[in-house]
């Protein structure tokens, strides 16, 4: 075995081996490289090199959303660390593990007029679970803040940051390890699921004749009982809204909120106004129904979440902390169904709704919305689909998925900023087929996501080409200004032709319906990594999607 010479690089090294840290994503530098060489000579880890420090941690969150475990992210001293910020946020707010490790300068090099040096301590304060500000000398107490770093990412589900200053020279190997750190033992407290005040709970949970059950993101498909679901399906007090990232399944529940609640005047709205709110998952995707939702408050929100809870609605009454799958196991078997008509009203109305949208989706001529119909309909079973954020992931939602195929976006800030970074790591992670749908300013602006040779045969991408942010056309203010095309919609003629040459990629383009359904079938029979580029018209996709909302009535 090679080791770095650096003792405080020994250390760093053995705790992540002795904590089960297995993937390890490393841009190039110098500061970086006794960690470098100690990790890539390592066969404990899976090291992968990817330049751009943005597209590598988006690329390990994408891991680490997959395998559910922490994935480490290295990089060299200076600007280099807060190109991490951005998958750092959304880590954070969508409880993904990530570990940073960062060299630094030691602190006698700080501002004295050093490049690429700048305060690494606590850069990401507001947004880490954990922050570890190593000493330059192997000790004891930096052994402590190491474990304790790699246990609190694990434990909070969120990301840490270790910051490691050493001095040069930074390329020196030895054969032995001449430290011998101290690894801590995971503390995690297993304590006995209850819920706090239950005959309270149960009593309002039997006497609500409206209870709204609104699922968010989950990561972890396997994470709910389908008793529970069955039980929700049966009780006619409730009605459970997915959203498309919920990954949960039910013929039951509106898998489409917008499609139901979009035509509703304020008496439709006082019908589906609950008594009782339970919300469980990731953030929520639905600007209306978080607007009704703050309009039409529930008497009783209850979130449940192992460790946060949001107060989305202003009407935060009581978080649970506790899995889903613990609340209701324990909750249900001493409920009993309420006697409503609640369900039935909405499901009636969701029954048409899904006939109007068939009848409409039949009759709409080539745009964003009869792509989207297009390309999930032929998405193969049990595939993978990443989406990315903005009008993407909106128009996903109005789309029924196959029940086999699990959905992933990055809800956690919604930025645009690292959504294919993140499709091609969660595609490595999983091995599977992934198809990764993403509109055309999210893919420009993570266009370097493509530098990486880990790409696999089987990741394809569907790109929505419309010339601009679609998304603001649907926003009210809308207006067609030159203001509006250059500074909100960011309206463009590139394409991603030569990106897909440079890159190696398999390059295919439609323009109508006709090419449309030619070019999925090459797409889906691709032997390497393949884009499909759809040109879409700019002017006609608002009119559309719009014109749907009317038509559900």
């Amino acid at each position: 075995m090679i080791y770095p010479k650096i003792p405080l690089a020994q250390s760093i090294i053995e705790i992540c081996a002795a904590k089960g840290i297995q993937n390890i994503i490393i841009s190039p530098g110098s500061r970086n490289a006794p960690l470098t060489i100690g990790f890539a000579q390592n066969p404990n880890f899976t090291c992968y090199s990817i330049a751009d420090e943005r597209c590598a941690s988006f690329f390990a969150l994408g891991i680490a959303q997959q395998i559910k475990k922490p994935t480490a992210i290295v990089c060299t001293s200076g600007s280099a660390l807060l190109n991490y910020y951005p998958a750092l946020a959304e880590a954070f707010y969508s409880q993904i593990p990530l570990i940073v490790i960062s060299a630094d300068r030691p602190q006698s090099k700080i501002d004295i007029g050093d490049g690429q040096t700048i305060r690494q301590e606590n850069v990401f304060l507001n947004h880490s679970v954990f922050n570890a500000n190593l000493t330059e000398e192997a000790s004891a107490e930096n052994d402590l803040k190491i474990n304790k770093a790699i246990e609190t990412a694990i434990l909070q589900k969120g990301p840490v940051h270790i910051n490691a200053p050493f001095e040069e020279p930074l390329y020196e190997t030895v054969s032995e390890l001449s430290v011998e750190p101290k690894i801590t033992s995971l503390e995690e407290v297993l304590e006995t699921k209850i819920i706090e005040n239950e005959a309270e709970i149960v009593s309002i949970w039997n006497s609500s004749k409206r209870k709204l059950i609104l699922i968010g993101g989950i990561n972890d498909v396997n994470s709910i009982d389908q008793e529970i679901l069955d039980n929700f399906a049966k009780d006619p007090s409730i009605v459970v809204l997915t959203e498309t990232t919920s990954n949960l399944h039910h013929p039951s529940f509106v898998s489409s909120i917008d499609s139901l609640i979009t035509p509703f005047d304020d008496a439709d709205f006082k019908d589906l106004e609950p008594e009782v709110l339970i919300t469980f998952g990731g953030m929520i995707v639905s600007k209306r129904i978080k607007a009704f939702l703050r309009k039409y408050k529930p008497v009783h929100h209850w979130h449940i979440d192992t460790l946060r809870a949001y107060d989305t609605f202003n009407a935060l009454s009581k978080h649970f902390v506790m899995e889903p799958n613990d609340f209701f196991n324990n909750l249900l078997p001493k409920t009993e169904f309420a006697s409503s008509d609640y369900f039935s009203k909405i499901d009636t109305i969701y029954d048409l709704r899904k006939t109007k949208k068939q009848e409409y989706l039949s009759k709409i001529g080539f745009s964003d919305f009869k792509v989207f119909e297009k390309v999930i309909g032929t998405l193969p079973k049990n595939s993978q689909l990443q989406i990315s954020n903005s009008s993407a992931i909106r128009y996903a939602q109005l789309i029924d998925i196959d029940p086999s195929i699990e959905v992933f976006c990055n809800r956690g800030t919604s930025g645009i900023d690292g959504s294919t970074s993140t499709a091609i790591g969660a595609g490595v992670a999983s091995g599977r087929e992934t198809i990764f749908i993403t509109g055309d300013i999210s893919f420009f602006y993570d266009s370097n996501a493509l530098w990486n040779s880990y790409i696999p045969n089987n990741f394809k991408i569907v790109l929505i080409n419309n010339g601009g942010g679609g998304i603001f056309r649907i926003l009210p203010g809308h207006e067609e200004k030159p203001v509006f095309n250059t500074y909100f919609e960011t309206s463009h003629k590139l394409t991603a032709e030569h990106l897909a040459k440079m890159y190696q990629f398999n390059y295919l383009t439609a323009a109508d319906l006709p090419s449309l359904n030619q070019n999925l079938e090459l797409f889906y029979q691709s032997d390497k990594p393949v884009l499909l580029e759809i040109f879409t018209p700019t002017k006609e996709n608002d009119a559309i999607l719009k014109q749907y909302f009317k038509e559900l009535i």
